[in-house]
């Protein structure tokens, strides 16, 4: 399959980046916490950390999955709209997914659903901006199927993406699956989806 160049260029980053964080021992280990992004208030935050996060991955499965995702659905999109575009709207729903995040994280702390000591619990990955392309491609291409492995059914793009943003907003309320950023995914795919409204209202053409 052909892989457009800003989703090649993605790929080798992150790949890079997972192979150097966790096959160099402690090194590796000391730079995926320095990258991951902490709550504002962390006395660990550094503002580089906003766009350094969606590079980092805590385990093989975590960057498998993204990668297969951006794999997988960016390359119709950047063919679509061109490289400078699309790699615009990958770092802007990267960092809409990490507005979102704060807000939720703000509200829970200050509420008190959640110790304040949370602002030193790191977040990274690029499920943000992964999340986002999901959402382009939804709306780029609504009528094509997708293959689901589990469940072993066929649907259109565009109900695919309804319903795994409505899976997430779930999880994210009913607090499952505790360590995973699921108002982050939601995130990058309500960003992603405000942008290309926004785009579009300008009579911008996306094809």
């Amino acid at each position: 399959m052909y892989i457009s160049d800003v989703v090649k260029n993605l790929l080798i980053i992150n790949i890079l980046a997972y192979v150097v964080t966790h096959l160099t021992g402690d090194f590796g280990q000391e730079w995926l916490i320095r990258l991951a992004v902490f709550f504002p208030t962390s006395e660990y935050f550094e503002p580089y950390q906003v766009i350094t996060y969606m590079f980092m991955h805590g385990n093989f499965t975590h960057i498998f999955f993204n990668m297969f995702a951006l794999y997988m659905f960016g390359t119709p999109v950047e063919m679509a709209w061109g490289p400078k575009k699309f790699l615009f709207f990958y770092l802007f729903t990267g960092l809409g997914a990490l507005v979102l995040q704060f807000i939720v994280q703000y509200i829970e702390i200050s509420q008190g659903m959640v110790p304040a000591d949370a602002v030193n619990i790191p977040m990274l990955g690029a499920s943000g901006a992964v999340f986002g392309i999901l959402a382009a491609y939804g709306m780029q291409f609504p009528n094509s199927i997708i293959q689901l492995i589990i469940p072993p059914v066929k649907m259109k793009a565009k109900y695919f993406v309804l319903i795994y943003a409505g899976l997430e907003i779930f999880l994210g309320i009913g607090n499952f699956m505790p360590g995973v950023a699921h108002f982050a995914h939601v995130g990058g795919a309500l960003f992603g989806f405000l942008l290309i409204m926004y785009w579009r209202s300008r009579g911008e053409r996306l094809y």
